[in-house]
C-alpha cells in the first residue's frame, strides 16, 4: 500500500482526496494544512493536520502530494518538503519549469529524495503528446489550445494581486487560429493570435480598479503576452462562476512524411472540472514517485522521465494482455 500526503485543502486538493479515494492501492496518511485543521471539512473523511505537524510523519509518508499554486506557493516551499519527503506538483508557469527544475534538483540528490514536477494536464498529459508526436512526424509543427475553461493557476495569481477578493480567468482558443491548424494550412502564430483570456474580479471596498486592471494586463508569464479583458464583478458571481470548473484542450501535429502524404494529429481533452483530473494525474504520477522511489531512484523527473507502466495500478502482465 503506498501511503500519501496531501499538502493543501483547495480546489486542486480536494481533487487529489478524490483520486487517492479511488486509488485501491494507496492509503492518505493525512491532508497537511497552514489553515485551522478544524475548519476543514473534507470531501473523503481523511484526517486533517496543522503542517506544523508534517515534519512528525517522516518515514510513514510514501510520497507528498502538494496543491499549492505556481505563482509563490510551490517555488517557496517545495524545496524545503522535499529535504525530508518525496514530492509530486503541478507547477504550470511554463517560461520557469528549467529554473524551478534546477532549484530542486540539488536538494533532491542531497537528501535521496525524489520530486516529480511539473504534473498536469498542461504541463503534463500534453507534454507527452508534443513530445511523442513530434517524435513521430519530425516534418511538421505543433500547436497548443486551451480552453474554453478556467485556468487555476492564472486565477490565483490574479486572487494574489493586492486589493483582489477573488477572482476567475477563462482561457479561450480564437476560433480563426484553431480552424486555419484543423485546415492543414500550417499557419505561424502568435501567443496573442492564439489566445484571448477573460477575468472577473471581485475587489475589496475602495480598491484601484485602474491599478488592479494594470497589473493584470501586465503580469509576466501570465496576461502580458494576451488579449486579455477584466470584468469587475460581485464575490458572489464569481462563486458562483467557480462552482463549474470546467476546462480542456487540444494538442496538434501537422506535418508531411512525403511531398504528397501531410498528416494531422490531435489529442483533445473536455473536463468538466480541471482540478478533479489535474489531480487524478497527480496521484498517478504519486503511484509512480513511490515505485521509483523504492528502486532508489532520486533528484527532479519530469513526465519524460517516467515509464507509463509506473502510473498504473495494473501490473506488467496485465498491462500487456488487456491494453498493448
Amino acid at each position: 500500500m503506498i501511503k500519501v500526503g496531501i499538502v493543501g485543502y483547495g480546489n486542486l486538493g480536494r481533487g487529489v482526496t478524490l483520486a487517492v479515494d479511488m486509488a485501491k492501492d494507496m492509503e492518505c496518511v493525512g491532508i497537511f494544512t497552514r489553515r485551522d485543521p478544524e475548519s476543514i471539512n473534507p470531501v473523503v473523511n481523511f484526517p486533517v493536520y496543522s503542517m506544523d505537524k508534517l515534519q512528525s510523519f517522516k518515514g510513514e509518508i510514501d510520497v507528498l502530494l502538494l496543491c499549492g499554486g505556481s505563482a509563490t506557493d510551490l517555488p517557496k516551499n517545495t524545496a524545503n518538503l522535499l529535504k525530508d519527503f518525496n514530492t509530486v506538483d503541478s507547477f504550470d508557469t511554463h517560461a520557469k519549469i528549467p529554473e524551478y527544475y534546477d532549484s530542486l534538483e540539488k536538494v533532491a540528490k542531497e537528501n535521496g529524495t525524489l520530486s516529480a514536477i511539473s504534473i498536469g494536464w498542461d504541463p503534463g498529459v500534453f507534454s507527452i503528446a508534443r513530445m511523442l508526436f513530434g517524435a513521430v512526424l519530425p516534418n511538421g509543427k505543433d500547436y497548443t489550445f486551451w480552453g474554453k475553461g478556467v485556468s487555476q493557476g492564472h486565477s490565483d495569481a490574479i486572487r494574489r494581486i493586492d486589493g483582489v477578493k477573488n477572482a476567475i480567468q477563462y482561457t479561450i482558443p480564437k476560433e480563426q487560429a484553431l480552424e486555419s491548424v484543423r485546415a492543414g494550412e500550417n499557419p505561424t502564430l502568435t501567443t496573442r493570435e492564439k489566445h484571448m483570456r477573460e477575468c472577473f474580479v471581485a475587489v475589496e471596498d475602495g480598491a484601484d480598479k485602474e491599478r488592479i486592471e494594470k497589473e493584470i494586463k501586465e503580469m509576466p508569464n501570465y496576461f502580458a503576452d494576451y488579449d486579455t479583458i477584466v470584468n469587475f464583478v460581485s464575490e458572489e458571481e464569481v462563486k458562483e462562476m467557480q462552482q463549474k470548473l470546467s476546462h480542456g484542450g487540444f494538442v496538434f501535429r501537422s506535418g508531411n512524411t512525403t511531398d504528397k502524404n501531410s498528416h494531422l494529429l490531435e489529442l483533445s481533452l473536455k473536463l468538466d472540472s480541471n482540478p478533479e483530473f489535474t489531480g487524478s494525474v497527480l496521484t498517478a504520477y504519486g503511484r509512480a514517485v513511490a515505485r521509483l522511489s523504492k528502486e532508489g531512484k532520486t533528484g527532479v523527473v519530469t513526465v519524460f522521465d517516467v515509464p507509463l507502466k509506473y502510473l498504473s495500478p495494473m501490473d506488467e502482465k496485465d498491462l500487456i494482455k488487456n491494453l498493448l
